[in-house]
């Protein structure tokens, strides 16, 4: 496999927007996608993450949705956009372990469903994606709608409720057993049925395209959003798949 994956700069950028519930595996395809064609990747829900860390950290009320916004504010965000090695800081701490742990997954629909934090997200992830000099493979839950409508690729990355308790099951927990998928049930239904009353990421809009990994292996999903974004904008992958 090549390991070239440079872009001309001639080439205009490239701008994929990929939505999705939770367990979707959004990330780990947008990951793979981006570094196929040589792109950017944007973990717009780390953002969300990132706040909700950083106001725990600092004893902010989740519940106060105005002294939330002012820790936005003061949050000193750093998101690294390398797919082959995104970070998240928040000022010198890196959180990207953090951010995954289960205090902040089950409070971080208190911050995602706070319209002005959404307001302010959006202008920040609208910079950041303009930012990507070859172009970027943003994912999240109203990217396709809201963030970048007018992306040149926009899909929505779904699969049945069980496929996707099963894979943040093992994500998690390393297997997919019953007693692991029911105690995993909260972070992704609960979530998914809080942040639904705020963004549309179950049914795709007009003009995004769906992707169903339910029935189908993490290669079979990248081949086919690779595939996608050739059929779509004519562009060759960067990198060649194996």
């Amino acid at each position: 496999m090549s390991r070239s994956s440079r872009v001309p700069t001639s080439v205009p950028a490239l701008v994929v927007a990929v939505d999705g519930p939770s367990g979707s595996g959004k990330s780990s395809v947008s990951r793979a996608v981006a570094r196929r064609f040589g792109l950017r990747y944007l973990d717009t829900g780390a953002m969300y993450r990132a706040l909700t860390w950083w106001c725990l950290d600092q004893a902010v009320d989740l519940a106060d949705q105005g002294a939330v916004v002012r820790a936005m504010d003061a949050m000193p965000l750093v998101m690294g956009t390398d797919p082959a090695a995104p970070s998240v800081f928040v000022g010198a701490v890196d959180v990207g372990e953090p951010i995954r742990q289960t205090r902040v997954s089950e409070r971080v629909s208190a911050v995602a469903t706070n319209l002005d934090v959404r307001a302010r997200m959006r202008d920040l992830q609208r910079r950041l994606i303009g930012e990507a000099e070859a172009g970027v493979v943003a994912e999240g839950r109203d990217i396709t709608t809201v963030v970048a409508p007018d992306a040149d690729v926009r899909v929505l990355l779904t699969a049945t409720e069980q496929a996707r308790l099963e894979r943040r099951t093992r994500e998690l927990h390393g297997h997919a057993e019953q007693d692991a998928v029911e105690s995993t049930r909260d972070q992704v239904v609960r979530r998914d049925r809080d942040d639904s009353t705020v963004s549309q990421f179950v049914t795709a809009a007009d003009g995004v395209h769906t992707i169903d990994s339910s029935a189908m292996g993490f290669e079979e999903v990248v081949d086919a959003l690779s595939a996608l974004v050739t059929r779509v904008t004519g562009r060759e992958p960067a990198v060649e798949s194996r």
